[in-house]
This record gives C-alpha cells, sequence and structure tokens, in this order.
C-alpha cells in the first residue's frame, strides 16, 4: 500500500538486523520551521534516528507494541510517522528482558518509524488503591496478577533505554484534576527531583528524554514547574495532569498558561488529548505532539470521525445509507464499504468492524494534521481553524465530563490501548 501523507520514508535500526535500513545519523533534535502570525501555531519538525517526523503530530497509543486491530503496515499507511508505546505495560508484559533478547521494542513491534515511550507513571498513579508513594519511587501492585513491583526514576531510564525508543519521558506524579493545591504541589516538586534523577540516570544519548510539566489547575504550580524544568535544558516539554475530567475551558487556560513558559526551540508535547476539536484549539496555543487512546478506542464503540462530528454508527438511520462515512476520504474504509456495511458489521459484532472503523478514525486525525500543518505553512490558519470549528460538534461538554469520570473511575485496573 502506498503511504499517506505526512509519513516519512521507512527507517529502521541497523543494529537490531531489520532488513532493507536507512539509518538517520543526527540525535535527535527538534527544527521549528514556521509559526502562524496570528496565532501561536507552528510548523516543525522532528528529528528522530527511525525518521523525520512533521510537526503538529498525533502520535496513536500502542501501549503493549500494538495499535489495536491493526498491522503497522496498516498504521503506516494511514500516514502514521510515530506511536507511542507504554513502559508500565510493556514491563509487566511481556518484560523488558524478553524485548530486548528479540533486539529492542522496534524489532519487537516490526515498527520502522519513530517511536515515543510514556514512562507508565500516568498508569501506575492511576492504581490509587495498590500503590505507595515516597520521594525514594513507588511501590505498586500489578493490575494483572497482584505481584507487587518497586520503579524508581532511575529504573524507569533503564527500562526506557533497553526498549530503546526515540523518545524517552520522565517518571512524574500526576494528581487528580481536583486535588487541593498543596497535594498538588506535592507531586509536582516530587516530580521536580524525579527529572532530575532521570537526566542524570540517562545514559544513551541517541534518544530525547522530555521531562512532564505538572501543576494541575493552578496556574501558579504551572508557572513554577515550567519554570524550573526548562531551567534544566532537556530537549523537550510535555505538559501533563490535563484532560482528566475538569471543565474544557479550564484545560485551555492552562495550556496557555504553560506554553508561554516553554523554549520556542523545544518541541511542546500535550499529553493525553485526541479529539479533533481539542487538538486544533491546543495546536492554535503552540502545541507540538498529541497522544490519546479516543480515536482508536471510540472507533471499537462505533463512532466514527467526520468534519460534522462523531457519528454513532450503531444507530438505526445509518442501516441503508449507500455513502461511505466521509466523501472523498481516502481511507482504505471508505474507498470501499457504505455505512449500512459498516453498520451491519457492528450490529453482528464482526471483527472486521473494528478494524475499518479504526482504520478510518486514524486515517481521519492524520488528514486532520496534515491540514492544520498546510494551513499553517500557507498563512491560512486562523481561517481553516474557524471555518472547521464553525461545522463540527464536539460532544456535549456534560456528556463528555460524565463520560470521562466514569472512565477514570475505573482507571484502578487500567485500560490498556
Amino acid at each position: 500500500m502506498k503511504a499517506r501523507e505526512g509519513a516519512s520514508p521507512p527507517l529502521l535500526d541497523k543494529e537490531r538486523g531489520i532488513k532493507g535500513v536507512r539509518l538517520v545519523n543526527n540525535l535527535n533534535s527538534f527544527r521549528l520551521i514556521q509559526t502562524c502570525p496570528d496565532s501561536k501555531a507552528r510548523v516543525g519538525e522532528l528529528l528522530t534516528p527511525h525518521g523525520e517526523v512533521p510537526t503538529p503530530v498525533f502520535l496513536p497509543v500502542a501501549s503493549l507494541g500494538a495499535i489495536k486491530t491493526l498491522t503497522p503496515e496498516e498504521v503506516k499507511d494511514v500516514g502514521i510517522a510515530m506511536v507511542l508505546a507504554n513502559t508500565y505495560h510493556l514491563y509487566l508484559r511481556p518484560g523488558i528482558n524478553v524485548i530486548e533478547k528479540i533486539g529492542g521494542l522496534h524489532r519487537f513491534m516490526a515498527w520502522d518509524r519513530a517511536i515515543l515511550t510514556d514512562s507508565g507513571g500516568y498508569q501506575v498513579f492511576s492504581l490509587a488503591r495498590l500503590r505507595q508513594v515516597s520521594d525514594e519511587g513507588v511501590i505498586f501492585r500489578s493490575h494483572i496478577d497482584g505481584s507487587q513491583h518497586h520503579i524508581t526514576p532511575e529504573l524507569i531510564i533503564q527500562f526506557q533505554e533497553t526498549l530503546g525508543a526515540d523518545i524517552i519521558m520522565a517518571l512524574d506524579e500526576c494528581p487528580a484534576h481536583d486535588d487541593s493545591l498543596e497535594k498538588v504541589n506535592r507531586a509536582m516538586e516530587r516530580t521536580h527531583r524525579w527529572a532530575e534523577r532521570c537526566r542524570k540516570a540517562q545514559k544513551r544519548r541517541d534518544q530525547a528524554l522530555y521531562a512532564i510539566v505538572q501543576g494541575g489547575i493552578f496556574p501558579q504550580l504551572r508557572h513554577q514547574s515550567a519554570e524550573y524544568l526548562t531551567s534544566l535544558d532537556f530537549p523537550g516539554y510535555a505538559i501533563g495532569g490535563l484532560s482528566l475530567g475538569e471543565p474544557k475551558r479550564v484545560t485551555l487556560a492552562m495550556i496557555e498558561e504553560t506554553v508561554a513558559l516553554l523554549p520556542e526551540d523545544k518541541p511542546r508535547y500535550l499529553m493525553g488529548v485526541g479529539s479533533p476539536e481539542d487538538i486544533i484549539e491546543a495546536v492554535a496555543r503552540g502545541c507540538d505532539m498529541f497522544d490519546s487512546a479516543l480515536p482508536t478506542r471510540v472507533a471499537r464503540n462505533g463512532a466514527l470521525f467526520t468534519w460534522q462530528g462523531r457519528y454513532n454508527i450503531r444507530n438505526a438511520a445509518y442501516s441503508q445509507m449507500e455513502q461511505p462515512i466521509v466523501s472523498g476520504c481516502d481511507c482504505y474504509t471508505c474507498r470501499n464499504f457504505s455505512v449500512g456495511y459498516l453498520h451491519h458489521l457492528f450490529g453482528c459484532e464482526e471483527l472486521l468492524a473494528y478494524r475499518l472503523a479504526t482504520i478510518h478514525n486514524l486515517r481521519f486525525i492524520s488528514s486532520l494534521m496534515a491540514k492544520l500543518r498546510g494551513a499553517i505553512g500557507s498563512g491560512t490558519f486562523p481561517h481553516f481553524k474557524d471555518n472547521l470549528l464553525a461545522n463540527y460538534q464536539p460532544t456535549d461538554e456534560e456528556t463528555r465530563l460524565s463520560q470521562k469520570q466514569r472512565w477514570l473511575k475505573s482507571r484502578f485496573k487500567p485500560v490498556v490501548d
């Protein structure tokens, strides 16, 4: 299949023995290309050992080394240049040593493009009833079998260096959105100490280590965290602890507060955001990278992205529709199947339904990112943003928050995507 727009040429690590390899010699870096004069939106490029990744970019979540229901070739075909894998989940299953023995994460999952590994901090801290936190690290019980484990910032870096991702994340403490100022402050200060320890523990220089700005919904703490971590001169900065159940207006306000204090020449990674309208608003505020399980998770539940909003393909109104989900969409699903057929597959719970829906949603997000980059580059971003949001019907705020809270309450047994 032909690789889609926004994807770099296949690049693999020679040292891991995968056939057909061309290794990029430069270390991880970021190149800012252009900034919109009417907003903070910007176009850039991540240079990684496994290829160039244009930004703004969306990273699908492959916690256990796979995008659910899709092959690596299918993921590449929809235009994905970089994926996210999760250190916590890979540590528990199949084990870091297993992946090391097989040749590292790229070879293990047969993915020849860039990978970012999350530290697993969020997953650990979602185990509220199964973990104990101290400045030394975290003791937690596995959500799989109840076995006890102890992780530290140093171990997290060791694990991620063994996995061999292009971008790795520092261990952080992620508080709940409704925690008190005092509790969020303690978590932020511990995040800072852990970031320093992660930096000192790093041995590999072909991986970019990003720090994570915390501070909850408190502007003064966001300022403190951004100022402290930027003083340590990490190659990139993530904005963590948002989109966890707080109102959207608060999320956007905290993004603005944080981005204003981050270096212009470093990438800005907004963690856990994946709805089209949220991505657009965050790009306008200067964010470069995004990840979320949302596009693939809602696809498997029958929610499909269109330029007018999400469609619930299970609704009876779609049972006899002959057209594709999105007219003109070039994904495999829209080129070959009708809305009526997809409605039928979901009604019968055919496994093909989940694959076709996932292909479409990821292609939609990949196309959105390419359109955003094009609009910024051509100087038409404000018009593109206003026009798209005027026609896009987002999920009702009250419904969104209710769904988010139900999902978060189930996080004592983390959902793997």
